[in-house]
């Protein structure tokens, strides 16, 4: 008997959503719901056994959405009757929360403590979560946290330099986000390797429209560049990465702006869409084939900070057997790959160009048989692996 997961991921003003087969893992309806609060209306997506049904409404917020999706669901299958679960993508647990945890209210109440931490993810989150213990209160709901993957990192790579009394009175320490890929990616290419998980050094990057580096030891996590929020580290499509923190400071001062402008100007402005003007790396890349400085600056910049990270990953690690590519980027640009391999060269790194170039939806090794470091795409599965922890958590 079928023992169905509805895993579910919600944005500030979106819905995503998978029901997964917890036993055979077979995915049984996939949708995504969009612009939650315009006010000119939305759009939703449902997707079962190869049909898929669109719809247009307005969404004024995620309980109307979530109950626009009970309703797909209703009219088009699969039935939510026999939904054992359902999985939420909880960006940040901070301490409180280090690993799969079932949903009560004060679980609730707690996760509305850390909205600091993650201002633009968990509102929208326990939003989500509000929003789907209403819409279906008989079946347990479960917090997969993206910070839990990290949460044991040691103590000289979790501690900033600041006063002890200040960074304990307010829980200021790295964090790591995009930990239920990074895990799920690093168990995948042993698995694919065919390889003893415990014995691989692996860099794994993490390249969507938020970006992220981990150091991954024999499994367990050594390091990785997001820190206290998901805005430190690599280059993203909106967000800066790592700047030196006194430019907050900086443009306050020069522009007069506030906490939240400051905020939303690193978040939400910069990245790839401060250095070019787009966030879509194929949009970035037309612009480099028509000579665009700005986008052949940007991607410079970017590729300057990966390679930055690998060789001091490749340090902490005491060398590195694996370099791993997934996510939408990842997964999908082919030139960034070969910008990222081709800067490695030195360290006899070579990647096989047609390999490189196949686009497929499964994991491939793309560096040639001579280069020292095995190179990888390995498309990461959240969903999947929410729903994996989900039945752990039950069972």
């Amino acid at each position: 008997m079928a023992r169905p997961i509805l895993v579910l991921n919600c944005g500030s003003s979106s819905i995503k959503y998978q029901m997964i087969d917890g036993d055979t893992e077979q995915v049984l309806a996939v949708g995504l719901l969009q612009k939650v609060g315009d006010t000119a209306g939305g759009t939703l997506d449902h997707e079962v056994d190869g049909q898929e049904f669109h719809s247009d409404d307005v969404y004024p917020d995620h309980t109307a959405g979530l109950e626009a999706v009970v309703a797909a669901f209703a009219e088009h299958g699969p039935s939510l009757e026999p939904v054992i679960a359902v999985a939420h993508r909880t960006v940040h647990g901070g301490r409180m929360f280090q690993q799969t945890t079932m949903i009560n209210d004060a679980m609730v109440t707690k996760l509305k403590e850390l909205y600091g931490l993650a201002p633009l993810h968990n509102p929208p989150a326990v939003a989500g979560i509000e929003a789907a213990r209403a819409a279906l209160p008989d079946v347990p709901h479960v917090a997969v946290f993206d910070t839990a993957f990290f949460a044991n990192l040691p103590d000289e790579a979790t501690t900033y330099a600041i006063k002890h009394e200040v960074a304990d009175a307010l829980n200021i320490r790295k964090y790591g986000f995009h930990g239920t890929s990074h895990s799920y990616v690093s168990k995948k290419t042993a698995e694919f390797l065919g390889r003893d998980l415990g014995s691989l050094k692996q860099i794994v990057l993490h390249l969507g429209n938020g970006a992220s580096a981990s150091a991954i030891d024999g499994g367990e996590p050594i390091e990785t560049s997001m820190g206290l929020t998901p805005l430190q580290g690599l280059v993203m499509g909106t967000r800066c990465g790592d700047v030196d923190p006194g430019l907050f400071a900086y443009l306050q001062r020069k522009y007069g702006w506030d906490v939240a402008e400051t905020d939303n100007f690193l978040n939400k402005q910069s990245g790839m869409f401060g250095l070019t003007g787009k966030t879509d790396m194929r949009d970035v890349l037309a612009l480099i084939e028509q000579g665009d400085f700005d986008a052949i600056l940007g991607r410079d910049v970017y590729v300057h900070r990966l390679v930055s990270y690998i060789g001091s990953y490749t340090a902490l690690l005491g060398g590195l057997d694996v370099l791993v590519f997934t996510a939408g980027v990842g997964e999908n640009a082919a030139w960034v790959r070969a910008a990222v391999v081709g800067r490695l060269a030195p360290f006899g790194v070579v990647l096989d160009e047609e390999a490189n170039a196949v686009r497929s939806k499964n994991p491939r090794v793309i560096s040639s048989p001579e280069s020292r470091v095995t190179v990888l795409v390995v498309p990461t599965n959240e969903e999947l692996a929410m729903a994996r922890e989900t039945l752990a958590l039950l069972d």
